[in-house]
């Protein structure tokens, strides 16, 4: 008896561009995260806020204790002092090292005429604050204490340092994320003011 041999199936084609797509694809997705955290990196500084033109949150923060300027108490500061006329809002902490860094600009920026500057002292002791601020000078005309965060939540705080610019209107103009420098201030905060002055 003979067995007839069946015929072998058609072999498929190779298609050697299959082999190569996962490292095709792979390659592309190394290029774009390339791209974006190392030749392209975001100044942090410039991060978007949802809270651009539209109205402070709504807030009351007590003083902080004992806080003098010129021998008068430092008051607290809430949503409806932020009306009338242009303010910075400076977020820090005693126990924030680029809040230390970047006080001698808010020193500084605390003898503009053009604007008040006032304080959200964001998840700190009162007694380091105080101390914080004997040693480097008080540049705030109001101080409000956020001691549980809550506040510097609803403002949209990463982190501290952070500095919004409020126009006279009560709305968020710009917002500032990180430590302050004279380059920082000349070239993006200082200019922001100068719009802000102008809509009054």
């Amino acid at each position: 008896m003979t067995t007839e041999l069946q015929p072998e199936p058609p072999v498929p084609a190779r298609r050697p561009w299959l082999v190569a797509l996962p490292l095709v694809v792979f390659a592309a997705m190394a290029g774009l995260f390339a791209y974006f955290l190392v030749l392209k990196p975001r100044d942090a500084s410039e991060i978007p806020s949802v809270l651009i033109d539209k109205p402070v949150p709504d807030f009351a923060l007590a003083p902080l204790g004992g806080l003098t300027r010129d021998g008068a108490a430092v008051p607290g500061l809430t949503s409806a002092d932020l009306k009338g006329r242009v303010t910075i809002v400076n977020v820090w902490a005693s126990w924030c090292v680029p809040c230390r860094q970047e006080h001698p600009i808010l020193n500084e920026i605390a003898k503009d005429p053009r604007v008040r500057l006032v304080g959200i002292n964001y998840k700190d002791e009162p007694e380091n604050a105080l101390r914080f601020l004997g040693q480097l000078g008080n540049p705030f005309a109001a101080v409000g204490t956020d001691q549980k965060g809550r506040a510097a939540i609803d403002w949209g705080v990463y982190g501290v340092p952070e500095t919004f610019l409020v126009a006279a209107d009560g709305r968020i103009a710009y917002k500032f994320i990180g430590p302050l420098s004279p380059e920082g201030y000349a070239a993006k905060l200082e200019p922001e003011i100068r719009k802000a002055v102008a809509r009054r």
